[in-house]
């Protein structure tokens, strides 16, 4: 697979005004959204992809890496702050899955795409170096390179060019180069180095912040064994210091090495169940003091200057994301953001190396935000990209956390928001459960939910059982309950808002996405009775055929196995198989370049509610990922749910 053409470079240049327009010009697109907070917005607006993601530093803070929003796709560029140079990298079918600054000149960013190897489609990853003054790509992987050709294990703190890239070269895996050698590369030229042979069922090798291999994981085949080898320098041989099986056991794996060979940085449950920061000695494999935690939540994981390999801070979702600075001058400039941005909420998300150069992000979840740019050498904060540019820094419907208890007496939080300036009472209700499953609703901006309640609708985003973020015991509940307890936990939210006042029980839709697609569909067949209507974007209908799907990459019987720990009975769980119990009408959208739940669940979906003479609507997006990643696919998508909304359960 050779990556030559894999991906190209577009030798247009973005005008400034377009990624970061003066603090006037921000005001006047701030100005020109609706004025009246009782109109209805355009669905265009809500449609619109955010101007700047991922905006990432080089060391120096002259430059800024990111994916912009142009003309309603997403391009990959590279900018210098000052506006005299930048470029833009068109990307095709291909995904532009992550970047990161190596120095001041070059950074390297990993590239996916869906290919067809011997009649299978394939999902293969390379890697390119980024020259930031030209946007010149230089393919990085070898012309052997197999499937997997973009693990980045260590960029350089010197100032150098080289990094330590981990690649397959063989994708038959009786052949040695099936499992990944590391190389050093030098990221100007795409010359390698040998620096570690590939081992028998290693797949996945990690460095510490010298550069230096440390740690190694090993998986079975079937991926149902797994074992985490570990020295602690280069003289040293490799040895086991932990073995996990089974889909509910973990490895011990650090997330930073410390200064002494032997110490590292581990996350691992309190005695509560909450996941924390804890110290710990990889020579007598004993824990020691907890470095940080939040009582009832798990941690997101720690933040980790990669320019240094020291620990700044801990990332955490409570009713919100945050991140809890333990670095003393990264607090104080938190504190000192926060303090003179007041109402909003602030995030540090990338700085120069000296970090007298932050980027920030402002916002919450009634408002898209935007990004602003701060200058210690002044004490200067000026916008730098509004993430919508119609609404700006307008805050839309209000958001919050609540609780309720399920049927069982388990405590279940969810988000709610309404309509601004209803009176919050008897309101046509949206049913939204996330996607995941293990994952979880915060306070942030979610387009779909404001452009809901802007129509009118009471939005309520539970996290059923099952959920993440909220320890290991709460995450175990959903063990065996997909479609079983964890709808009925939606079903209980509903209940709860009508017993409060605030949801009319005989005006609820249910709406999801991927999982949250699969729990709207088995709404409509088991649960008809509750609800007006469901719409499942992406959404999986069959169970079993998702696992021979996923069962096709490396360590597919694990991912069986885990399916089959969240259900036991796929078939009796499964919506395509129970299409004359739909009681509902249905909207059921898919794109069909989705490469996470394949566009066949839906359809087979729509041929069965056909046979079965149930009402549905059916819209294929024939451009559309899992994602979003599209205006139109956005703004279509939106329409439809609108009339078909308007239809079965108007506002």
């Amino acid at each position: 697979m050779r990556s030559k053409g894999f991906l190209c470079a577009a030798a247009a240049v973005v005008a400034m005004a377009a990624v970061c327009p003066p603090v006037e010009a921000q005001e006047k697109a701030a100005s020109s959204a609706p004025a009246s907070t009782s109109a209805k917005i355009d669905t265009a607006v809500f449609a619109e992809l955010p101007a700047v993601q991922r905006p990432e530093l080089s060391p120096d803070g002259k430059h800024v890496a990111a994916k912009l929003a142009i003309a309603g796709a997403q391009y990959f560029a590279v900018m210098d702050l000052d506006g005299s140079n930048r470029h833009i990298i068109g990307a095709g079918d291909t995904d532009i899955n992550w970047w990161n600054w190596v120095n001041d000149a070059w950074l390297v960013m990993g590239v996916g795409r869906e290919v067809d190897v011997q009649g299978d489609k394939w999902r293969i990853s390379r890697v390119f170096g980024v020259e930031a003054a030209t946007a010149k790509l230089v393919p990085l992987n070898t012309p052997d390179t197999g499937q997997n050709g973009d693990d980045v294990l260590w960029t350089p703190h010197d100032g150098s060019t080289r990094i330590l890239l981990s690649a397959q070269t063989s994708i038959y895996s009786d052949e040695p180069g099936f499992w990944p050698r590391v190389d050093e590369v030098d990221v100007t030229n795409g010359r390698h180095r040998r620096v570690l042979d590939g081992r028998d069922e290693v797949m996945d090798w990690y460095a510490d912040g010298n550069g230096t291999v440390r740690m190694g994981v090993g998986t079975s085949m079937d991926g149902r064994q797994r074992r985490l080898l570990y020295r602690p320098s280069a003289r040293d041989s490799f040895r086991v210091i932990d073995k996990a099986k089974g889909v509910n056991e973990g490895l011990l794996m650090p997330k930073l090495f410390l200064p002494d060979p032997g110490k590292a940085l581990v996350v691992q449950d309190d005695d509560e169940g909450f996941s924390a920061l804890w110290e710990y000695d990889l020579t007598t494999m004993q824990r020691g003091k907890k470095v940080f935690g939040v009582a009832g939540y798990d941690i997101d994981g720690p933040v980790v200057d990669g320019r240094s390999s020291t620990l700044l801070g801990v990332e955490v979702t409570e009713k919100f994301a945050r991140t809890a600075w333990l670095d003393p001058a990264m607090a104080a400039l938190q504190k000192k953001l926060s303090d003179r941005i007041q109402g909003a909420r602030v995030q540090i998300t990338s700085y120069s190396a000296d970090r007298s150069v932050v980027l920030l992000h402002v916002g919450d979840a009634s408002a898209p935000g935007a990004y602003f740019l701060y200058r210690a050498e002044d004490d200067s904060l000026q916008a730098f990209s509004m993430n919508n540019k119609t609404l700006g820094l307008r805050r839309l419907h209000p958001v919050k956390t609540i609780q309720y208890k399920a049927r069982d007496g388990l405590e279940i939080s969810a988000v709610l928001t309404l309509p601004r300036n209803g009176t919050g009472k008897n309101l046509p209700l949206i049913l939204m459960p996330h996607g995941g499953p293990e994952a979880r609703d915060d306070e942030s901006w979610d387009f779909m939910v404001q452009f809901l309640a802007d129509r009118g609708y009471a939005v309520i985003q539970p996290n059923y059982r099952g959920s993440t973020g909220l320890g290991t015991k709460f995450l175990r509940k959903g063990d065996g309950q997909w479609g079983l307890a964890m709808q009925d936990d939606l079903n209980d939210a509903v209940k709860a808002l009508a017993e409060q006042g605030i949801a009319d029980p005989k005006r609820v839709c249910v709406v999801g996405a991927s999982y949250g697609g699969y729990a709207a569909l088995r709404a409509a067949q088991r649960d008809g009775a509750l609800f007006r209507c469901a719409v499942s974007y992406a959404g999986v209908s069959d169970l079993q055929r998702m696992v021979a799907y996923d069962s096709k990459f490396l360590g597919g019987e694990s991912i069986k196995d885990f399916l089959k720990s969240k259900a036991q009975d796929f078939k009796s769980v499964s919506p395509l198989f129970h299409a004359q119990d739909f009681s509902i009408p249905v909207l059921i959208v898919h794109g069909k370049k989705d490469r996470r739940v394949p566009f066949t669940q839906s359809k087979v979906m729509v041929d069965a509610l056909k046979s079965a003479g149930k009402t549905y609507e059916f819209l294929e997006q024939r451009e559309a990922d899992h994602f979003f990643s599209r205006a139109d696919d956005r703004l279509t998508f939106l329409k439809a749910m609108e009339a078909f909304l308007a239809k079965y359960n108007p506002a």
